[in-house]
């Protein structure tokens, strides 16, 4: 474990040792952790914990829709501190082969081995955590998920935040692979229960047939 008392020192450690996980501090002498997540996110997708003294909502928010996997306030004990990490790095488990297969929607492709989304064949840069949820919801399309089970399924811990979080990071894959954000059509709203990931209603513009690729 390496550590770091500035953004600065942080960026070249990272680059040096390649982490899996990064504990990140907001309140940094030279640079706020939001922005360093966001850079941090931009070359590998490294798991980010932010851990800061700041627990307004807002604060929150703002750290998920830089990348942040998850997010602690202080105090907090070293047992909290430990099982939400856990439960980060348990997103490396080594997947069966049924969640192998690659997930193929005409344009938009998600091969799970590789971590990878592609849409018209260039790729889709997510975060871990974006890709983690995008993946879920593709490998039951028509289901509709509430906010707390994509919550215990894909954060993997009995999550007693903000539930409002999936919306931030629907919004920034929406971003990403939707045609129009404003009015999407792979994953959709389903008003007053959650999300589900859906054929569009409009089959001229996407003509999404699932295929399923081993």
């Amino acid at each position: 474990m390496e550590a770091a008392e500035d953004g600065k020192t942080a960026l070249t450690l990272f680059e040096q040792f390649n982490p899996d996980l990064v504990i990140l501090d907001v309140n940094l002498p030279d640079v706020t952790g939001f922005n360093l997540c966001q850079e941090m996110q931009s070359r590998n997708g490294v798991f980010v914990l932010m851990l800061t003294s700041r627990a307004d909502e807002a604060d929150k928010i703002r750290g998920f829709a830089k990348g942040a996997d998850d997010y602690l306030t202080k105090p907090f004990g070293l047992g909290e501190l430990e099982v939400r990490v856990g439960a980060i790095l348990r997103r490396q488990r080594v997947i069966t082969n049924a969640e192998q297969k690659r997930l193929v929607f005409e344009k938009l492709m998600i091969d799970p081995v590789r971590r990878e989304v592609a849409l018209n064949n260039q790729p889709v840069p997510l975060t871990a955590l974006e890709f983690d949820l995008l993946h879920f919801l593709a490998s039951h399309p028509g289901r509709v998920w509430r906010r707390a089970e994509l919550i215990h399924e894909v954060w993997d811990y009995e999550y007693v935040g903000d539930q409002r979080v999936v919306d931030v990071h629907i919004g920034q894959i929406r971003k990403k692979i939707e045609i129009d954000a404003s009015q999407p059509a792979l994953i959709q709203t389903v008003r007053g229960v959650g999300y589900k990931f859906e054929s569009p209603a409009h089959p001229s513009n996407w003509k999404l047939n699932p295929k399923f690729i081993v």
